[in-house]
């Protein structure tokens, strides 16, 4: 009689768990969903630290929402993997923890993750499930489609509710994050193009965001910081228009008197093609590097970024523009990413 194979390995997710021990009683975890496969059930990890008090600023971390995209789990839980080593002897850590909350949830997707798809185990591309529709068509089924589970991103049945791993991460954030006057949020991501950027919302409409100002500031300051950083920021709707994007609903959400950042980093994808161009006849390879090496320099690389951006979110009041000055960012921020596209189409 044939036997079924053993489901294929996760090592994100064992990972992931060992850290949890490791961080004793710094860290607070709790499994926020679970995600039945048939033959097991995955969790989905919600993890904090720092101080809780609702008055302070707060960063979070989100990974694996494209279980494809293995490299933006690999990214924060390499991040976590620092907080945690750091947490034993680094004082200043410790310091900046008292005037913080930090959120993590690395794998979104754990059932993405084990099937190899970009989809959660149900068809769904987590990233087109939320309520909000593009006010233009966008690239045909990439900006997001109902047409079934059997085509990628799929945004799941017209009227149906958000599949459990996306309704987790906005739970989180409403939890978390939203009640606090400032939260910087970064998202995990890989895909294609040569250089790694800095993705803001909004996906569905080319309507410049909300705290507009507070972005233009953000990459000011991170300019002037890290003067060879190689990200580009800029608005999600300059390279495409999506349906169904999580951080658009969130942001829309917001309190209108807090300020919520959350950035997408998209690591440029042809990169690490363009070195090793066999990649190209492996679907991983599309979205991740394979050689070890440059795994290790791509991790490097985006943790000492997450600790800068956590640093910018634990002290906003030195660096967030009043008055006139958040008039001069939010008329830069108009000249640099709205007017220059309009006069580039």
């Amino acid at each position: 009689m044939p036997t079924t194979p053993p489901p294929p390995p996760l090592p994100e997710l064992d990972e992931l768990q060992r850290l949890i021990v490791q961080g004793g009683s710094w860290l607070q975890s709790r499994v926020v969903c679970e995600v039945d496969l048939g033959t097991e059930r995955l969790p989905v990890w919600l993890l904090t630290l720092g101080n809780p008090a609702p008055g302070l600023p707060a960063f979070g971390v989100f990974g694996g929402v494209h279980g494809l995209e293995r490299i933006g789990a690999e990214v924060a839980l390499a991040y976590l993997r620092s907080l945690v080593m750091r947490l034993r002897w680094d004082e200043t850590l410790h310091r900046q923890l008292e005037q913080m909350r930090i959120v993590l949830m690395p794998l979104v997707n754990p059932g993405g993750l084990r099937l190899g798809t970009r989809a959660n185990p149900q068809g769904v591309d987590l990233m087109r499930n939320a309520p909000v529709d593009s006010d233009e068509a966008g690239p045909w089924l990439v900006g997001g489609h109902r047409i079934g589970p059997g085509l990628p991103w799929y945004r799941g049945p017209l009227g149906a509710p958000m599949q459990p791993e996306a309704q987790a991460l906005c739970d989180a954030v409403r939890a978390e994050l939203l009640p606090r006057a400032f939260s910087l949020v970064v998202d995990c991501h890989s895909g294609f193009g040569l250089h790694d950027r800095l993705w803001f919302p909004f996906a569905h409409t080319a309507r410049p965001m909300p705290q507009l100002a507070a972005l233009h500031a953000l990459g000011e300051l991170m300019d002037q910081s890290l003067p060879h950083h190689p990200y580009i920021l800029e608005p999600q709707s300059r390279q495409y228009r999506a349906h169904g994007d999580l951080w658009d609903h969130l942001v829309l959400a917001a309190p209108h008197e807090h300020v919520l950042l959350p950035l997408t980093l998209e690591m440029g994808s042809w990169l690490w093609v363009k070195k090793n161009p066999r990649q190209l006849f492996s679907r991983l390879g599309l979205f991740n590097p394979l050689i070890g090496h440059r795994q290790q320099r791509v991790l490097r690389r985006h943790v000492a970024w997450l600790d800068f951006a956590s640093r910018a979110a634990a002290s906003p009041a030195r660096w967030l523009p009043q008055g006139a000055e958040r008039a001069r960012h939010h008329e830069a921020a108009l000249t640099r990413w709205y007017r220059s596209a309009a006069r580039a189409g």
